[in-house]
């Protein structure tokens, strides 16, 4: 994949070229580490020069990442990278626009924005670093703490239902739904070179770990003694097969997903076999939470050739510019129009 004219060669890029010259400041452990090797992992496998990716975050530890990438970028302001990197693609669509942010800033104060910028499907990457806390103001909880959390911010457990990234994606009608983990670097760097492949609003759930204010939280799912019991990795045209020994699977029953064990009269054909192009099958997915059912990693679902929000307004502008009055009169026929009058 290249924006690049067919007689120019692509370029060759290691991850380290993708480094700035800026000292990478996230408390040691962080799971941030992880998710910045995989970026630098994926966008040197891309062929795309460094000049044709801008990252935008907003406010929070992730969004210090357009500092540490030889990219361009821009550090917005609290929950507004949504809306920034809307202006920044439709004011040069060639370029590949990548919002870094964690859960506080795009599902809080930015959770309109993030919201918006899924609907109008416009052709942006969207990670999302959930580690479930508000991290850089020093440990309350956010909109994606767990019920019952207890934080600075409520010292007698958050009374909060929390938000499911994945769900309100696909309620928004997301075309690319994906989730992975900090410490898995092969697989992020995979899902992010799809997802920047995609035409359209791309999002991508990392189950991140703050070590600091939330340490542990995902540990179920990212350990090596837990992650094969609690998560399930999908691949299209598979079955949902989970377990240390893969001998245990997801099927639907009565409308609802469950766990089995294979065996005992249940076989592989009674699972459910992974389609990323069916939406209700995607929303299903997004449903499934530990300790009750082992969660999906990989790609959830992905909806190609949908007209991208960019595309649909480049259209416009080509219209609205081939009709315009070539006699110069053009910006004086804007101004007055056909609703403008004259008093005497």
């Amino acid at each position: 994949m290249s924006t690049a004219a067919k007689d120019v060669p692509l370029p060759s890029y290691t991850p380290k070229d993708f480094a700035s010259d800026q000292d990478v400041r996230w408390c040691p452990g962080c799971g941030d580490y992880a998710v910045l090797t995989g970026v630098r992992k994926a966008l040197a496998g891309l062929g795309i020069p460094r000049e044709k990716f801008v990252f935008v975050s907003g406010i929070g530890c992730a969004a210090r990442f357009p500092y540490y990438m030889n990219t361009y970028g821009l550090h917005t302001i609290h929950g507004r990278a949504p809306a920034v990197a809307t202006g920044v693609k439709l004011a040069n669509p060639d370029l590949h626009v990548c919002i870094v942010s964690g859960d506080g800033d795009l599902l809080s104060i930015g959770g309109n924005h993030t919201i918006h910028a899924i609907r109008r499907n416009i052709d942006i990457t969207i990670i999302l670093l959930n580690n479930q806390i508000y991290g850089l103001t020093k440990g309350q909880y956010s909109p994606t703490s767990k019920p019952g959390k207890i934080t600075k911010s409520t010292p007698m457990g958050s009374p909060d239902y929390p938000l499911n990234p994945l769900a309100v994606a696909a309620a928004a009608g997301c075309q690319f739904i994906a989730r992975t983990l900090d410490v898995d670097v092969k697989m992020f760097s995979d899902l992010l070179t799809r997802a920047i492949e995609h035409k359209g609003t791309s999002f991508i759930e990392v189950y991140q770990d703050c070590n600091i204010f939330n340490h542990g939280t995902f540990f179920y799912a990212s350990q090596k003694d837990t992650r094969a019991e609690n998560t399930v990795e999908l691949q299209h045209g598979k079955p949902l097969i989970f377990g240390k020994n893969a001998d245990r699977g997801i099927r639907i029953k009565g409308g609802t997903l469950e766990a089995v064990t294979l065996g005992d009269g249940v076989k592989e054909e009674d699972l459910l076999i992974h389609d990323e192009t069916n939406p209700s099958i995607a929303y299903l997915l997004t449903q499934m939470a530990y300790p009750d059912l082992p969660e999906p990693l990989g790609v959830l679902y992905e909806r190609k050739g949908t007209p991208t929000y960019d595309q649909l307004v480049m259209s416009q502008i080509e219209q609205a510019s081939s009709a315009a009055p070539k006699n110069g009169d053009a910006l004086k026929e804007l101004i007055y129009g056909d609703e403008t009058w004259v008093v005497k």
